[in-house]
């Protein structure tokens, strides 16, 4: 299997969803019109094109839907732009799956579950959430805190508001960071919702979005009495060459792509250097 990771397979786009002014999902099938491998939530895989360039990007759809893959993109260079302008039926290359993934049948199991997002940083926490949500039983309460600049940002609103927010034992609150016609939910930064709302510490948070949101985002969970064996993050965004050569993902003792992208805060304090 981790050889056949290092190995590019030809992925054909099925289908491109719109989801906000700067991100598009595309699902991929291979050739053969079938999933292109199995993975666990949390992992990611290298998109490229020839020529143009190459990614790493983190697996969208949960590993419960098996007639494709899915990737939730933001335009913000060469390839994205690349990427954001073909159409359904082009191919690309794709090689992984990469990184640990969540520990959704060892840690999460059986555990009411925090999820923290900012911006394009549901994208990592899609996968997970919505596997938690087909196995519904393995897992206690769900909560999902997710905001973005505006209401036009919010990835994957519409499936939000028509099955997340309609779940039984499943909560989620959105806000954005500035007063905007049309929006009657929550403003504010995603670190202080968090703290306004008041969360249980009981739960296991699992964060993922820009760096400063992380950075208050923890330092309010502990303010209400986390730990950090109890909150979870993903570093992708560190992520070259996906197999621990190029050193640009190496953090102390470990390399993101391949002990990561995955760690507690707990395993990332025992870490020396920058994360």
């Amino acid at each position: 299997m981790e050889n056949e990771a290092l190995i590019p397979r030809v992925a054909v786009v099925k289908e491109i969803i719109q989801e906000t002014g700067d991100v598009k999902t595309f699902r991929v099938v291979g050739e053969d019109g079938k999933k292109l491998f199995e993975h666990i939530p949390g992992q990611c895989a290298m998109l490229s094109a020839p020529g143009i360039g190459e990614a790493m990007i983190s697996i969208t759809s949960s590993p419960t839907i098996k007639e494709y893959q899915e990737f939730s993109i933001k335009k913000v260079g060469i390839l994205t732009s690349y990427l954001h302008s073909i159409e359904p039926g082009q191919e690309i290359l794709v090689r992984g799956p990469y990184g640990n993934g969540f520990p959704v049948d060892t840690t999460f199991k059986g555990k009411d579950l925090l999820f923290i997002a900012g911006g394009i940083g549901v994208a990592p926490l899609h996968s997970v959430i919505n596997y938690c949500r087909a196995h519904r039983s393995d897992y206690g309460h769900l909560t999902v805190v997710y905001g973005s600049r505006s209401k036009e940002d919010l990835v994957d609103l519409k499936e939000m508001q028509e099955e997340w927010m309609k779940e039984d034992n499943m909560d989620v609150y959105l806000t954005i960071d500035r007063e905007e016609e049309g929006w009657d939910g929550h403003v504010g930064f995603v670190p202080n919702y968090v703290t306004e709302l008041n969360l249980p510490n009981t739960q296991t948070a699992v964060l993922c979005g820009p760096p400063i949101m992380i950075h208050f985002t923890l330092d309010g969970l502990k303010k209400l009495g986390f730990q950090d064996n109890q909150v979870y993050t993903t570093l992708e965004m560190r992520m070259k060459c996906g197999i621990g050569k190029c050193g640009r993902c190496n953090v102390g003792d470990k390399f993101v792509c391949k002990d990561g992208p995955v760690f507690s805060f707990e395993e990332l304090a025992t870490m020396t250097g920058e994360y």
